[in-house]
């Protein structure tokens, strides 16, 4: 039996999808604990390509249980797209595949339409937002007015939750300039969507918690990334909800002392979407070529993600508030014919450097990254199958990035398909390679 939990070091984006997708061959149980439809993990397989933004990864792999926790907030008519969209492409052929908790709460129109209005009133103070609703919809289940997934079934109890919120939320929308919505047309379209998804609704807190008592691998799987948690990440620039790895108890209803591992994800380089400080960002010809190379665009919205040198700064941060025990590094592979590479070691900010991630939003937005440089290499690296295969220089970038974050490296990702990928450990068999040791 083992736990272990999956979560972004980053500003999301890392490749947490893939990293799910190749653990979840060991895994019995993959749980989405946190975040809502404004994830995109995106997993190559093949010629094919799927992104998922509320199932999780795990649902790709056959005879897994995959759950989504309490801790998401749900859009329903996005969900049941998703599913649609992937026993379209041969994929949950099981409907017993998937299992969503009935205390999940619900992301309702009018939290998508606030969202947008509050992000386009707020000008050039604008967050970032995807516009999902997300935001809105986590403010209302912390104001105890939110509506849950068990709350759709029961007719009366829905309507009477609609008739306290929705004159609210009209009221609140028009003063931004936007239409209300009717009652009677939003609680109809939730209870036609309610008898589609009753088949995959649970107690999901039991089953987890079943799961770990039979002995059971279960793999807890994150959104965003760390420096977007609403308390540890670069606030007010965050998403809603907790990123870091404790959320995978509170999201999925199980106890601390399930937890045996916390694998980190991050990318060999750095990147963000939306506003918010980005203390290494490369606003030049070199960003660019990242974001070209990388194919940098949001899985969820398509916007131009902003690229910059590895922060070793950030990553150590979400090793620590994380608790995490080995690193995923992925997209090393992007790196391939850059003849200088560099990483952030240091911050600079009124003549003095600071080694680790300031509190201050101030510092974060002013300061000037102080870096290391080291040679880049020439070759090819999307082949490599085993560390000692990687060039030297490449070889020589992890072992740096390992010393500087002071966390192992248990996995390479040298490119989008499952076996562009150098496994070094495997988490849920603690047990190393032999081949990744002697490369190192």
């Amino acid at each position: 039996m083992a736990g272990v939990v999956i979560v972004g070091t980053q500003w999301g984006d890392e490749g947490k999808g893939k990293i799910v997708d190749i653990l979840a061959s060991s895994a019995d149980l993959i749980v989405r604990f946190q975040g809502g439809s404004n994830a995109g993990h995106t997993v190559v397989i093949g010629d094919k390509k799927v992104i998922l933004h509320q199932i999780p990864s795990g649902i790709l792999s056959p005879r897994k249980k995959c759950i989504i926790g309490n801790g998401v907030v749900l859009d329903l008519e996005q969900l049941l797209k998703e599913i649609s969209d992937l026993k379209s492409q041969g994929y949950m052929k099981d409907d017993n595949a998937l299992l969503i908790s009935e205390e999940a709460q619900l992301v309702m129109p009018y939290h998508k339409k606030l969202d947008v209005a509050r992000e386009k009133a707020r000008g050039k103070g604008k967050i970032g937002t995807t516009g999902r609703g997300i935001g809105p919809a986590y403010e209302d289940k912390v104001a105890r007015v939110g509506i849950r997934l068990i709350d759709i079934f029961d007719p009366e109890v829905f309507r009477s939750k609609l008739e306290q919120a929705l004159p609210e939320k009209n009221w609140y929308l028009t003063r931004l300039g936007e239409e209300g919505f009717d009652l009677d047309a939003i609680f109809q379209s939730f209870r036609e969507m309610a008898s589609k998804i009753k088949k995959h609704v649970a107690n999901t807190s039991l089953v987890v918690n079943e799961g770990f008592r039979k002995k059971k691998n279960v793999l807890l799987e994150g959104a965003q990334g760390t420096m977007l948690d609403v308390d540890h990440g670069t606030y007010p620039f965050v998403t809603s909800s907790n990123t870091v790895a404790a959320q995978a108890c509170t999201g999925s209803g199980i106890g601390p002392t399930m937890i045996d591992r916390v694998i980190g994800v991050s990318k060999a380089y750095t990147t963000r979407v939306g506003g918010g400080p980005f203390p290494t960002e490369l606003n030049d010809e070199t960003g660019e070529r990242l974001r070209e190379k990388g194919g940098e665009y949001g899985a969820t919205t398509g916007r131009p993600r902003r690229c910059g040198w590895f922060d070793a700064l950030v990553v150590r941060y979400a090793v620590r508030v994380n608790g995490i025990d080995s690193i995923a590094l992925t997209k090393l592979d992007v790196l391939n014919g850059f003849s200088t590479l560099k990483i952030c070691t240091g911050y600079r900010f009124r003549g003095k450097t600071y080694s680790e991630v300031p509190s201050s939003l101030r510092i974060w937005q002013e300061c000037k990254p102080v870096y290391e440089e080291m040679d880049g290499w020439s070759e090819d690296i999307s082949a490599a199958r085993e560390v000692e295969k990687l060039p030297r220089n490449a070889k020589r970038y992890v072992r740096e990035i390992e010393k500087l974050i002071g966390a192992k490296i248990m996995l390479v990702s040298i490119g989008n398909e499952r076996k562009q990928t150098i496994l070094l450990e495997n988490p849920f068999k603690k047990v190393h390679t032999g081949k990744a040791k002697k490369g190192r």
